[in-house]
C-alpha cells in the first residue's frame, strides 16, 4: 500500500470520528436554540366535558317542594244490595248536589213487605189500646198486656229495618261534586260492592308534599306554599295539617296545604313544584341531578380546578328528578362537571365547555 492510500484512509477515519462527535452536539444546540422539545408535550390528552358555574339560588326563606294536588273530597259509590237497576238519574261528568238521587234499584218486594207490616201495626195498635183499657179495669193480667206491647215493639223494629233496606236501594250524592264515568245501565243487575260511579269535589284542592324530619320542630300549620302546577302559572296554598307520624323509611314528614279552587282552574292529580315559605333565609346551590355521584358514605361532585378534575364530598338538602340542592361542599363560582363522570379520575386534565 503506497503512502497516498494510507493518507486517504487516515483522513477518512478522522472525518468519521469528528462527525460522530460534532453532529450530536450540533443537534442538541439547535434544540436548545429554539426548537420544540418532545419532552415538553402533554403526556395525557384533555377529556372534553360539560360544566356549569355554581351559583347561589335566590332564597325567600323557604324549602323547595314537589307534591300532588288531591281533591277536597272523593268517594267511590257502590251498590249496597242485590237487585236490578230501575233507573239511573245522572250522566257522566255531571255536577250534582248533596242528597241528589243518582240511581234506584228495584224494591217492589221490600215495599210489599213494608205495606204488610204497616197494616199489621195498625191492627196491633188498636188491639193494644183495647188491652190497655182492660188492664185498667183489671180484666186482663199485666203479663198479657206486656206480651202484646212486646209484639207491637218488635213489629215497629221490623218496619224500621225494612225502611233501611229500601233506603239502600237508592244511591244519593254524599256531597256536592262532579260525577265520573258511570259503570251501570238501567236493567243491569248489581251486587253489593258493584261500582256505580265516583264523585269528586274539586271546589278546593289539597296539596300533599313532604319535608325532611328536621323541619318537624317548625310551626308549620298556616305557612304559605307558592307552587306551580304542570299546566303553568303560580298559585298559593296554606298548610292546614301535618302528619303526626314520621315516615321511618325516608325520614320525611307529610304535610297538606289547601288551595281555593272555586274558579276551577286546576284539577286533582296534577304534579306541582314550589316553595314552602319559612321564617329566615336559607341559601343553597342548585345543580342538575346527574352531576351527583353517590358513594358508600355520601355523595360527591366533580369540579374543575386549574384545568383538572377534583372530587368534592357534598351535603344534599333535597332533590327532585331534575335538580338537587347542595348546602355544603362547593362554593359559588366553582365549575361543576355534569357529564363524562364515569371517565373522570382525580387530577385528570379536562376541557370544560360551559
Amino acid at each position: 500500500m503506497n503512502k497516498w492510500v494510507k493518507r486517504g484512509l487516515f483522513a477518512t477515519v478522522i472525518l468519521v470520528v469528528a462527525g460522530m462527535i460534532v453532529i450530536p452536539r450540533w443537534g442538541s444546540f439547535s434544540l436548545k436554540g429554539g426548537g420544540e422539545a418532545p419532552s415538553g408535550s402533554k403526556s395525557v390528552s384533555e377529556l372534553p366535558v360539560r360544566g356549569m358555574v355554581a351559583e347561589k339560588m335566590r332564597s325567600i326563606g323557604g324549602y323547595h317542594i314537589v307534591g300532588t294536588l288531591l281533591p277536597n273530597e272523593e268517594v267511590e259509590l257502590v251498590a249496597e244490595i242485590v237487585g236490578k237497576v230501575r233507573k239511573v238519574y245522572f250522566e257522566d261528568g255531571t255536577r250534582v248536589k248533596k242528597g241528589e238521587l243518582l240511581l234506584k234499584v228495584e224494591d217492589d218486594d221490600l215495599q210489599a213487605q213494608l205495606s204488610r207490616s204497616e197494616f199489621q201495626r195498625k191492627l196491633l195498635s188498636e188491639k193494644l189500646e183495647r188491652q190497655r183499657i182492660l188492664l185498667q179495669r183489671e180484666s186482663i193480667s199485666r203479663e198479657q198486656f206486656d206480651q202484646l206491647q212486646t209484639d207491637y215493639n218488635m213489629l215497629e223494629a221490623d218496619i224500621l229495618l225494612l225502611k233501611v233496606k229500601i233506603g239502600r236501594t237508592e244511591i244519593r250524592a254524599p256531597f256536592d261534586g262532579i260525577t265520573g264515568f258511570r259503570y251501570v245501565s238501567e236493567g243491569s243487575y248489581v251486587q253489593p260492592s258493584s261500582k256505580i260511579t265516583t264523585i269528586v269535589d274539586n271546589s278546593s284542592l289539597k296539596l300533599s308534599f313532604s319535608l325532611p324530619a328536621r323541619y318537624a320542630t317548625y310551626n308549620l300549620p298556616g305557612k304559605r306554599v307558592e307552587f306551580t302546577p304542570e299546566v303553568g302559572g303560580k298559585y298559593s296554598a296554606w298548610v292546614y295539617a301535618v302528619d303526626p307520624m314520621l315516615d321511618p323509611d325516608v325520614k320525611m314528614i307529610t304535610l297538606r296545604a289547601r288551595y281555593d279552587n272555586s274558579n276551577g282552574k286546576l284539577m286533582a292529580g296534577m304534579y306541582t313544584e314550589g316553595t314552602l315559605v319559612l321564617d329566615g333565609d336559607e341559601e343553597y346551590i342548585s345543580i342538575p341531578t346527574e352531576a351527583v355521584v353517590p358513594e358508600m358514605d355520601g355523595q360527591k361532585l366533580w369540579v374543575a380546578r386549574n384545568g383538572r378534575a377534583v372530587s368534592m364530598p357534598v351535603e344534599i338538602e333535597n332533590r327532585d328528578e331534575r335538580n338537587v340542592n347542595i348546602t355544603s361542599g362547593i362554593q359559588p363560582g366553582d365549575t361543576v362537571l355534569i357529564n363524562g363522570l364515569m371517565q373522570l379520575r382525580e387530577g385528570m386534565q379536562v376541557k370544560v365547555s360551559l
